[in-house]
């Protein structure tokens, strides 16, 4: 695979956050700073943003639009068809590959991703399949050497893909959060399966302020409602425990199916 790939990196009020994390992460990682993409929301944001970060860190900032489902769709529209895209959460701090010591599982730092990237492509372009995902926790515990194929949840943290101008797989209106569990249900209607690594991770914070905003338990609710209603047979409502809330925070799960990787 000859391609090359862009970074791109949806960001809102936290350019601070990804000086500091993000874009230090990939320039860890020896990642060329002219792939790299921000979009921000608007002309404001694009000075604040501009003004503030190193300039050594990145190669462009691109006014977008507001709200993550949109910004996505923003994006994909951006790039030509067949470019390879891959979406970073501005939060990233470091990259984890899972390893063996004396038998045992344990996470191990690395500072290549630029390599698991094209390895990803790989597996995307040699069994005609268009996106790619990682682990969405960094438990060595629960994770395996392996790839896997079919329905399988790639978090929009960090995750890749083949860029399509394709109405199949536009993202919903009705909802703002949880396009990323969209985003899979689509590719697998439309291309029976994604790729997910599971011996890939990331550390990060989730629910961090800034980002999506402080009213997530009522846009998590419309989009678990949405969701398991339009596609009851690849998802399900679950709640996740929270102290703070009696009925535990709204989430999905995907009714997983896996194929046999060629």
């Amino acid at each position: 695979m000859n391609k090359d790939y862009k970074i791109v990196i949806p960001s809102f009020l936290r350019h601070k956050i990804l000086e500091k994390k993000t874009l230090t992460t990939l320039k860890n990682n020896n990642i060329d700073k002219n792939k790299i993409y921000i979009f921000v929301a608007n002309e404001n944001e694009r000075n604040i943003y501009f003004n503030y970060l190193d300039g050594n860190l990145y190669g462009q900032i691109i006014i977008g639009v507001e709200g993550i489902r949109n910004q996505r769709e923003f994006i994909k529209n951006y790039f030509e068809e067949g470019e390879y895209i891959v979406s970073c959460d501005d939060d990233i701090e470091q990259f984890y590959q899972l390893d063996f010591v004396d038998d045992k599982k344990k996470l191990k730092e690395i500072n290549n991703i630029h390599n698991q990237i094209i390895a990803n492509f790989k597996l995307c372009v040699n069994n005609n399949k268009y996106l790619w995902g990682v682990q969405a926790h960094n438990n060595a515990f629960w994770m395996k050497n392996e790839a896997v194929c079919g329905l399988y949840f790639c978090v929009g943290v960090f995750y890749g893909y083949i860029n399509r101008h394709d109405v199949d797989l536009k993202l919903s209106e009705e909802i703002e959060v949880k396009e990323d569990y969209e985003n899979v249900i689509l590719h697998c209607i439309k291309d029976k399966g994604v790729f997910r690594r599971n011996d890939l991770a990331f550390k990060t914070v989730y629910n961090a302020p800034g980002g999506c905003g402080s009213d997530r338990f009522e846009r998590n609710r419309i989009a678990q409602e949405y969701l398991t209603n339009k596609y009851p047979q690849y998802c399900y409502a679950t709640f996740r425990k929270n102290k703070n809330i009696k009925t535990g925070e709204p989430e999905i799960r995907l009714k997983v199916f896996r194929k046999k990787k060629n």
